[in-house]
């Protein structure tokens, strides 16, 4: 009679949790444990997309969807092709959990609600059989032979196992462990944050957003990094998802200098400097009387183009027709190219992401498995993997655990 397959999930975020479920379901036979050092398991699910849970993004084609990974789209190519976000709505779905589609594409429950997401995930752990166990924080990990792990956790407990999946996340733990398995780790830094700025053009304008901004990242000489989409002003910089993205393909450079580079702003991006020149002459030839500071003939926000206006020293009495070569050029010149210094890094909600993790190279993809020690398996932000905002971190976290659980629950090895 063979011995029943013992598989071990440490980590209960929604990597792991998917991991788990997806093992237990394809092979009842296995005896699958989820270990969470919490109190309460799906605490990042809780919390994501402002309670309401971004659970992926409607992008079903594998090609455009890994263009939104600054590191672990390539990787993620083949793996998407397994498990996607059609697979995703598709297994929320097949339990209950109806998803909406928004405007940019992100996915939500129809509720709203992201406890609709947390006890969907957890009642099919427990329908599949998958035992659960809070407040077990592990200790140390063991390899004891060619095909079994040791975990020790710190309240002395010893569990062996013949899988093991690390789904920690970005916990400092989760390195450590897959380093003393013989991993490389790529060292983590933040990702996907907004940019603190203290500057007189922007003080006082909480709150205010532009749809469509281009912000440049200027790193050195001629070397950039550029991102376009929806910009807002918050209390202390800027935020939304051009800096979001910027951020996220810019983590290592920014960290590399310290969160202090310059940015450069376009705030009509649809304009270059010679076409936005040549509309306000049109302008100022067609409303001559009017104030420069009270009339806006651009699409920005009339305190933002005030603020613009002020800044370039454009006198707030000053009809159009008074406009004269030099304002015109610096105003121009504000709207299309003004830099901003960025002094360090907010943070987005509540919501924290991971650029670096397990290298990839050390990974297969088809199972999620070790190339370095057998019967290990990683999902999740372990990994070197990240995404910009929008669903796309979620999706990676289901497919490389539902992959992972696929491949752990073959008995032989995989």
């Amino acid at each position: 009679m063979n011995q029943q397959l013992k598989v071990v999930v440490i980590g209960g975020g929604a990597a792991g949790f998917f991991g788990a479920i997806a093992c237990a379901d394809a092979n009842p036979h296995a005896n699958v444990i989820l270990l969470e050092a919490g109190s309460q398991p799906l605490s990042k699910v809780r919390i994501s997309g402002g309670g309401r849970c971004n659970v992926t993004h409607h992008c079903f084609e594998s090609d455009r969807l890994v263009l939104n990974y600054p590191r672990g789209g390539k990787a993620l190519r083949g793996a998407f092709s397994r498990f996607q976000p059609q697979d995703t709505i598709e297994w929320f779905q097949s339990r209950g959990v109806q998803l909406k589609t928004e405007a940019d594409g992100r996915m939500f429950p129809v509720t709203d609600s992201s406890e609709t997401i947390v006890n969907c995930l957890t009642t099919a752990a427990n329908k599949a059989g998958v035992m659960v166990r809070t407040n077990s924080a592990v200790k140390n990990i063991n390899k004891i032979d060619a095909s079994k792990f040791q975990i020790e956790l710190k309240n002395g407990s010893i569990i062996k196992c013949d899988r093991l999946l690390i789904a920690t996340g970005s916990n400092p733990l989760g390195y450590r462990w897959a380093k003393q398995l013989g991993h490389t780790i790529i060292t983590p830094v933040p990702s996907l944050f907004t940019f603190k700025i203290d500057d007189p053009r922007i003080k006082g304008l909480a709150g205010i957003s532009v749809n469509n901004a281009r912000t440049t990242l200027i790193i050195s000489g001629k070397k950039t990094l550029e991102q376009t989409g929806a910009l807002l002003i918050t209390h202390w910089g800027l935020s939304a998802p051009a800096i979001l993205k910027l951020s996220a393909w810019g983590a290592r450079v920014l960290h590399e200098n310290k969160y202090s580079l310059s940015l450069k702003v376009n705030w009509l991006p649809n304009y270059n400097l010679e076409t936005l020149k040549a509309y306000l002459l049109t302008v100022k030839a067609a409303t001559p009387k009017k104030k420069i500071i009270n009339y806006c003939p651009v699409e920005l926000p009339k305190r933002l183009w005030q603020s613009l206006v002020d800044y370039v020293g454009i006198d707030r009495d000053k009809i159009w027709a008074e406009l004269n070569k030099k304002e015109l050029n610096k105003l121009v010149s504000e709207i299309i190219q003004g830099q901003y210094k960025i002094q360090g890094k907010g943070v987005f909600k509540d919501e924290f992401v991971t650029c670096g993790g397990v290298s990839l190279k050390e990974i297969n993809f088809k199972t999620m498995s070790s190339k370095i020690c057998p019967h290990l398996y990683f999902a999740g932000e372990i990994l070197d993997i990240d995404g910009v905002t929008g669903g796309f971190n979620f999706q990676s976290a289901w497919t490389t655990g539902w992959l992972a659980g696929n491949a752990m629950s073959v008995s032989s090895y995989v």
